[in-house]
């Protein structure tokens, strides 16, 4: 899968993409990795990618010229997304609609955003990982990448890892996960997940999976169609003071 990324900031982003198991799996040629500069696209002597708003108001505006510049020297897969608060909310499905691609692009703003016609006219949509402003769309952009590569062949050391986390294939969030010590402090590992019984493992952690998703967002429940006959069946069994 190729991912090309365009910002103001590459010093920023590519430490970040060549670290841990994104940066292995870069290394590996499982993920082609790339990152632009604007500004090396900017004309003038002080390479300016922004300018003051026309009507006025407060702070700057990334300007067109840069940006179509920089896209259009390298085409880079698409789709492109713009990273901004009002763009389409990034959760797990749209990880999975990306990760099922050959590539896509992101497109990291400054200042007060990005000039209307780059929006309009250049990118194929707009990304928003929250309902919140940040400085810059660098870090939103980790959270894409990451979020979809490790839902890419090859890039976790467990192809299972990605389907049994919070989100999965399920639609729950994921259930409580122990290590050793057996006993810290006078809480103990539940004695069934010692019990080398894999059927019972695999039902107190769908029964857990269960009560936490309930009690943390209930939506998720109802979207899959709330609790099933054999959903109950887990809770009144591994959870039954958690359910009641």
């Amino acid at each position: 899968m190729r991912v090309d990324v365009f910002t103001l900031f590459p010093d920023v982003v590519d430490p970040y993409l060549n670290s841990s198991l994104i940066g292995k799996a870069r290394a590996e040629g499982v993920l082609d990795l790339r990152v632009h500069d604007l500004r090396s696209h900017a004309a003038g002597v002080h390479r300016a990618v922004d300018d003051a708003p026309y009507g006025g108001g407060a702070g700057m505006v990334l300007m067109p010229e840069p940006v179509f510049a920089a896209v259009e020297a390298v085409d880079p897969p698409r789709p492109l997304y713009a990273l901004t608060p009002s763009g389409r909310v990034f959760d797990q499905s749209v990880a999975r609609e990306l990760a099922s691609t050959d590539g896509f692009s992101l497109l990291c703003g400054r200042y007060e955003g990005f000039d209307a016609r780059i929006t309009d006219h250049l990118v194929d949509g707009e990304l928003s990982i929250g309902d919140f402003v940040l400085a810059g769309g660098e870090a939103a952009a980790f959270v894409v990448i990451e979020a979809v590569a490790r839902l890419v062949p090859g890039v976790l050391g467990n192809e299972l890892s990605a389907g049994d986390e919070s989100f999965g294939g399920d639609g729950l969030l994921e259930y409580p996960q122990y290590t050793r010590p057996p006993s810290f402090r006078g809480w103990d590992v539940p004695d069934v997940l010692r019990s080398g019984d894999h059927g019972a493992i695999a039902a107190w952690r769908k029964a857990k999976a269960l009560v936490r998703t309930l009690r943390r967002r209930p939506d998720l429940v109802e979207e899959r169609g709330g609790l099933t006959d054999a959903d109950r069946a887990l809770l009144d069994r591994w959870a039954p003071d958690e359910y009641a």
